[in-house]
């Protein structure tokens, strides 16, 4: 099926006012969505500019790993964007008489909340697939690039003159650097064994790799480390020495975030990887990951059933907007309560699905009830 076919299918087969409102929807949503996870990622990039500044990482590289968070931001904003959009929209719509007029060409509650409830399910869909399998993806992505430069990229990344930090207990400087790869004038301050700090001066050597691990061999040095009990210096001189340039040999061995993994190893935690006292901390998160895309829709009927429940009032009402944003924060409240309650307790995660689809259901009963009642009975006589 080609765009303009299925365009054309489109606009057979749904009606034009709710084309008109769920574009409004629509546009607010990704316009919402993507200008609140730029915030965010603006934020929260502030803690990765330590990287650039004392391991000399380029502009691309810092971007390449912050954009890597950009998912795991969407997949949080994602129901509270459509709430407030759901709420935003449709509370304009009022405010502009569109409602009243829809009301009177002999549209229901259900008619009016159609395009609502299409940009909900939709917003639903993509936070299954964000939470299901983009975000652990691009989470896991992100941790391996950062495990890389903290531990092998940023000893690859020495600048000329420059105390350059490739680990919390290394620094490193070079005077100068040839165009073959050979470090000249060579300091290191080897702060790995706190008893016995080093520092090593080497005339000139070359970087390599060796097991996966960034080493340097230094030629025509010494060694010079401060005995504490005697207060004395002791130095070795060396021809050929070479030492390991990764910041600590127990991060090798890198452990996995319940964010990177998969929702079978969350809700299924594997005793080798997961102690016993977080078992619940990973089945928690599990079903955090199924529930939070629910919420969505839960949000969205809020917002609907806060608009199109009451009574239109020339002179607006503040009272029905005010009413559903306070309980979305009081549901949004529940929701971290519970979560922190059932990593504890894990009798506690059934309610976890429940809070987040019982607040839209209820909506919709209210909201929708009557009219499929009065069409069930028409249908019954019919």
């Amino acid at each position: 099926m080609t765009a303009r076919s299925f365009s054309s299918w489109l606009k057979a087969r749904v009606p034009t006012l709710d084309r008109y409102v769920f574009h409004q929807l629509l546009v607010a949503l990704l316009a919402t969505t993507g200008g609140l996870a730029a915030l965010i990622w603006l934020m929260q990039s502030l803690r990765f500019v330590s990287l650039v500044v004392d391991r000399g990482l380029s502009l691309r590289v810092f971007i390449e790993l912050t954009s890597l968070l950009i998912p795991s931001f969407v997949a949080v904003v994602l129901p509270i964007t459509t709430f407030v959009v759901s709420l935003f929209v449709y509370q304009r719509l009022a405010g502009d008489r569109e409602l009243t007029v829809m009301r009177a060409a002999g549209l229901s509650p259900f008619a009016l909340a159609r395009p609502g409830l299409a940009c909900a399910i939709m917003a639903t869909f993509a936070g299954f697939l964000l939470n299901l399998w983009i975000v652990p993806h691009s989470y896991h992505a992100f941790r391996q690039y950062e495990f890389q430069i903290r531990n092998k990229m940023a000893a690859f990344m020495l600048q000329e003159g420059v105390f350059t930090k490739v680990s919390d207990v290394m620094t490193v400087y070079i005077r100068s650097r040839t165009h073959d790869g050979t470090l000249h004038g060579i300091v290191v301050q080897d702060d790995r064994q706190p008893d016995r700090r080093a520092t090593i001066l080497a005339n000139h050597g070359t970087m390599m790799i060796v097991n996966d691990t960034p080493r340097v061999v230094l030629y025509d040095g010494s060694r010079q480390v401060i005995d504490h009990k005697t207060g004395r210096l002791d130095m070795l001189v060396f021809q050929q020495d070479s030492m390991d340039l990764s910041s600590t040999h127990q991060e090798d061995a890198r452990f996995r975030d319940a964010a990177e993994m998969s929702l079978h190893e969350l809700l299924h935690p594997n005793p080798q990887e997961v102690s016993a006292r977080d078992t619940g901390k990973f089945k928690v998160e599990g079903w955090r990951r199924l529930t939070s895309p629910l919420t969505c829709f839960s949000f969205a009927m809020v917002g609907l059933f806060a608009v199109l429940r009451g009574v239109f009032s020339r002179h607006g009402n503040i009272k029905r907007p005010l009413a559903a944003v306070l309980s979305v924060v009081g549901l949004l409240a529940i929701n971290l309560l519970l979560q922190n309650l059932a990593s504890r307790n894990m009798a506690l995660i059934p309610l976890i699905p429940l809070v987040a689809l019982l607040p839209g259901l209820v909506c919709s009963a209210i909201l929708f009830g009557a009219e499929f009642r009065a069409g069930r009975s028409q249908t019954r006589s019919a």
